[in-house]
C-alpha cells in the first residue's frame, strides 16, 4: 500500500512538518488495513449472489426477473437507511456504527444460505441492504476525521481499491467454493458460498469494536502532541460550506453531483452483478474460466485507481480526471455490440470498460467533500450515495425484466454507456472548476 504522505496544508511550523509524515504513516497503518479488509468482505458479500445465481436458478426456480428484483431490493433497503445511519454515526460514533453494520450484514449473509424461494431471496437482499446501509458513506466520512484533503484522493483510492481487490478475488474464490465444497455441512454449493463469505464479517465486527476509535481525540494509541498535529493538518480543510444538513439539502449542486454518481453507479453496479452472465454469453460455460475472466477488469481497475488517484492529487484536479474516465468506459461499452461473437475483442472491451467504470467511483468520491462543509458532510455524503444507489434499484430491475423477455445484455450496456456520457457532461457543465478550487486552496494556498 504505497501512499506518499508528503504534502500537507500550510500553517504547520518546521518541526510539525517534520513530524506529520511519520505520524500519518502510523495512522495509515493503524486504520487502513482493517478498513480495507472490511471493505473486501463487504464487496464479496454484496456481489457473491452474481455467482450463486448460476446455481440458484435450478434450486429455487430463480428467474432473471426475480434475480433483478432481488438485487434491486438490496439497494432499496440500503437507500432507506443510509442517511439515518450516517446521521446516527455522528451521535454514537464511528466505532459502534461500523461494528453494528458488520455484525448485521454477516448474519444476514449467513441467513441467505437458507432461502428456499425467489420471494425469500428478495426479502433477504432487502434485509442485507438495511444491514449494510451506511457502511460505505460512513467510512468515507470517517476518513475525513483523520486525513486532510491533500491526501484524500490517494486515501480514498486506496480504500476503494479494496472493493476492486474483492472483485478480483470474488470470481475465482466463488467458483472454487462452488466447485469443490458442494456438500460441506450438508449444504448445496451456493449455500456453502453464503456461509463461508458471511462468517468473516461477524468476526471483523467483533474485532473492530476493540480496534477502532471514533476519531483522533479518542485514540489511546496517539499521544497529546500527535492529536494536536492531526488537528492542525485538518484545520486547513475548514471551508465555509453549509452550516447544517438542512442547508445542504437546499443546495442544487448536491442533486447534480448525485446524478453524476447515479450515472457512474449504473456502470459499476451493472458490472458487479451481470458480468458473469455477460461472460457466459460470450460462449463460456466453465465456472472456473468465468471466475478468472471476471477478475480481469478488477485487476485493470487497481492500476487505474492508483495512477489516476495519484495524478488527481498531484495536480489537484478532479473534474477532467473523472469525466475522461467515464467517457472511456462509455465508449468501450457502446462498442460491445459491434464485436458480438468475437471472444477476444469482447473480453478486451468488457475489461477496459468495466475497469474504467470502477475507477470512476474512486475518483468521484474526492469531489463531494470539496462541496460540503463539515456540518453537512455526514448527511450530504449519504444523500449523494443514496441517489447513486437508486441505479441499483432501477437498472437491476430493468435488466432483469429485459433478460426474462429474451433481450440481450448488450442492450443494457448500451444504456449504461449513454448514462455515463450524460453524467460526464453534467459534471463538466454543472460543477465548475472554481467550485472545487477551494479544496486545493485549503491544502496548498491559492496559487492560481
Amino acid at each position: 500500500m504505497h501512499t506518499p504522505l508528503t504534502t500537507f496544508p500550510p500553517g504547520l511550523d518546521g518541526q510539525a512538518s517534520a513530524q506529520i509524515a511519520p505520524l500519518y504513516r502510523k495512522v495509515l497503518w493503524r486504520l487502513l488495513p482493517f478498513l480495507l479488509l472490511a471493505f473486501v468482505v463487504n464487496a464479496i458479500d454484496r456481489v457473491n449472489i452474481a455467482f450463486a445465481k448460476l446455481r440458484m436458478v435450478e434450486d429455487i426456480a430463480l428467474s432473471d426477473a426475480a434475480y433483478g428484483l432481488g438485487v434491486g431490493a438490496f439497494y432499496l433497503g440500503y437507500i432507506l437507511f443510509e442517511v439515518p445511519s450516517n446521521l446516527y454515526l455522528q451521535r454514537i460514533g464511528a466505532r459502534a456504527t461500523l461494528t453494528r453494520i458488520m455484525l448485521l450484514w454477516g448474519l444476514v449473509t449467513l441467513a441467505t444460505a437458507f432461502v428456499a424461494s425467489p420471494g425469500q431471496l428478495i426479502a433477504a437482499r432487502f434485509l442485507l441492504g438495511m444491514a449494510e446501509a451506511g457502511f460505505f458513506p460512513g467510512v468515507i466520512l470517517y476518513l475525513t476525521y483523520w486525513f486532510p484533503s491533500a491526501l484524500r484522493g490517494r486515501i480514498t483510492a486506496s480504500f476503494l481499491m479494496a472493493g476492486v481487490v474483492a472483485g478480483t478475488l470474488c470470481g475465482p474464490l466463488s467458483s472454487l467454493i462452488m466447485q469443490h465444497l458442494h456438500g460441506l455441512f450438508g449444504l448445496r454449493d451456493w449455500q456453502v458460498l453464503f456461509v463461508l463469505t458471511g462468517t468473516p464479517a461477524i468476526l471483523l465486527g467483533l474485532f473492530g469494536y476493540a480496534w477502532l476509535s471514533d476519531g483522533p481525540n479518542q485514540a489511546n494509541w496517539l499521544d497529546a502532541v500527535e492529536r494536536q498535529l492531526i488537528a492542525s493538518a485538518l484545520a486547513g480543510d475548514v471551508r465555509g460550506g453549509h452550516a447544517n444538513f438542512a442547508a445542504v439539502l437546499r443546495d442544487p449542486r448536491l442533486y447534480l453531483i448525485g446524478a453524476v454518481y447515479f450515472s457512474i453507479y449504473c456502470g459499476s453496479n451493472t458490472v458487479s452483478y451481470w458480468l458473469p452472465s455477460l461472460i457466459r454469453g460470450f460462449g463460456l460455460e466453465d465456472l472456473h474460466s468465468i471466475g478468472l475472466i471476471t477478475s480481469l477488469p478488477y485487476c485493470l481497475a487497481l492500476i487505474g485507481m492508483y495512477l489516476l488517484g495519484h495524478s488527481s492529487d498531484r495536480r489537484q484536479e478532479r473534474r477532467w480526471h473523472l469525466a475522461l474516465t467515464m467517457l472511456v468506459s462509455a465508449t468501450c461499452f457502446a462498442l460491445l455490440g459491434a464485436v458480438q461473437g468475437q471472444l477476444l475483442p469482447s473480453i478486451l472491451l468488457m475489461g477496459v470498460g468495466a475497469a474504467a467504470a470502477l475507477t470512476a467511483v474512486s475518483l468521484f468520491w474526492t469531489i463531494p467533500p470539496a462541496l460540503l462543509g463539515s456540518a453537512g458532510a455526514a448527511g450530504g455524503i449519504a444523500v449523494i450515495s443514496s441517489i447513486g444507489n437508486l441505479a441499483g434499484v432501477l437498472n437491476q430491475a430493468a435488466i432483469g425484466a429485459v433478460r426474462s423477455e429474451g433481450g440481450s445484455l448488450l442492450l443494457a450496456f448500451d444504456l449504461v454507456a449513454l448514462c455515463l456520457l450524460i453524467g460526464s457532461v453534467l459534471l463538466l457543465l454543472g460543477i465548475p472548476a472554481r467550485a472545487l478550487r477551494a479544496d486545493a486552496s485549503a491544502s496548498h494556498g491559492d496559487k492560481r
